[in-house]
């Protein structure tokens, strides 16, 4: 999908939607919470924690995504930067993520608030079941009364089950726990056409950009990585704003020194409207969480029939298989130039799907004459 490419709402009532949204995702950036000197940063924590408190009392359930933890376990330890090497940033994550969450415990114990750490991996999101799980228990959280502060759990994530940041992971938390609305809070307060912090070769400034309804406004956008704490930085946030934005989560991108405001009244920063319809859980969890463990390539025709007229894809518009993936697995469906035109299920696994490839669903035994994979199972990526 490219950003625009669906339905979406104008500016006004996009930050409406965010200001009175019942159930909110509210992230929060690394900078926000820590520095290399002295840690934790309890004052601008619990600054936040106001924040989120004024917000719950006026009837809007929030979850957090509180990024931090490796940052919060640098000073302790004595290290002068973030480390780069993952035995030590899993060492900082659990010292860290021991004292953000006494620190988030406290803050909201000013308010007679029960906090509940979720830990969680992209395993966790790609596996179907893990990925119900972790739905159950933040629904269950907050029924409760309890805030879920969530956080990737550094201590045991590889390179290779990793989100990447937290800004994705916000995204896909804001769709598993059915929210109406995610705020991404950093240390930028909103999405600019270049770097504000630098003049241009003209002598221009960069230019906020308020709203974001299309890919046109998009044009000349340059969005650079993290900082020194963090690993996300303006390509990861517009990332998963646009992720959140198709799935239907209209999104605030905004400082977290204006967290007073974008969680009062939605009128800081950048938003980004959102998909007028939303995905179900189940084609969320094919598009965007679940892990690709094969490529089914098609010919034009079966191209044509997947990404634009959303039917099932047979065998006979197969011409190749890589991977190894089985019954039940997410495959890519790609064309001729393995361009990935969907995602979808597979009703079979890879050496069924390869016996199968170019014939005929006539020609083929009984038990295999099914759908490769099903329309139902099946979402559209680019078309």
């Amino acid at each position: 999908m490219t950003a625009g490419s669906v339905d979406r709402v104008h500016d006004g009532s996009v930050r409406d939607r965010i200001a009175h949204a019942r159930s909110v995702v509210v992230k929060i950036g690394s900078s926000a919470l820590t520095d290399l000197t002295e840690g934790l940063d309890r004052n601008r924590l619990d600054a936040l924690a106001d924040a989120l408190e004024a917000r719950m009392r006026a009837g809007s359930d929030v979850i957090v995504v509180s990024s931090g933890a490796i940052g919060a376990g640098i000073a302790p330890l004595g290290l002068k930067r973030r480390p780069t090497d993952l035995a030590t940033k899993q060492a900082a994550a659990s010292v860290g993520q021991l004292a953000l969450a006494h620190a988030w415990g406290t803050s909201f114990a000013r308010y007679g608030r029960t906090v509940g750490q979720v830990l969680l991996t992209a395993d966790d999101i790609s596996n179907r079941s893990h990925h119900a799980n972790a739905q159950r228990t933040l629904d269950r959280l907050r029924s409760l009364g309890a805030v879920a502060v969530v956080n990737e759990n550094d201590t045991v994530a590889t390179n290779e089950i990793r989100f990447g940041d937290n800004d994705r992971l916000a995204a896909l938390v804001a769709h598993l726990s059915g929210a109406d609305a995610l705020i991404l809070l950093s240390d930028v307060d909103g999405l600019y056409d270049g770097d504000p912090r630098k003049v241009g070769v003209d002598g221009r400034r960069a230019r906020l950009i308020p709203e974001v309804n299309g890919p046109e406004d998009l044009d000349g956008v340059i969005a650079g990585s993290g900082g020194a704490l963090g690993t996300g930085g303006m390509a990861s946030k517009l990332a998963a704003a646009r992720l959140s934005a198709d799935a239907g989560v209209p999104v605030l991108l905004a400082a977290a020194s204006s967290a007073a405001q974008a969680l009062a009244d939605a009128s800081v920063g950048t938003v980004f409207g959102a998909r007028s319809e939303r995905l179900s859980a189940r084609r969320f969890w094919v598009r965007h969480a679940a892990d690709a463990r094969g490529r089914i390539v098609l010919d034009d025709g079966a191209v044509e029939a997947v990404s634009r007229r959303r039917r099932s894809l047979l065998a006979a518009g197969i011409v190749g298989v890589t991977g190894r993936f089985f019954e039940g697995d997410v495959v890519e469906l790609v064309d001729r130039y393995d361009t990935v035109r969907a995602r979808g299920v597979a009703a079979y696994g890879v050496d069924d799907v390869t016996s199968m490839v170019g014939r005929s669903t006539g020609d083929l035994p009984p038990d295999l004459q099914r759908p490769v994979v099903h329309a139902d199972d099946l979402v559209v990526v680019s078309r």
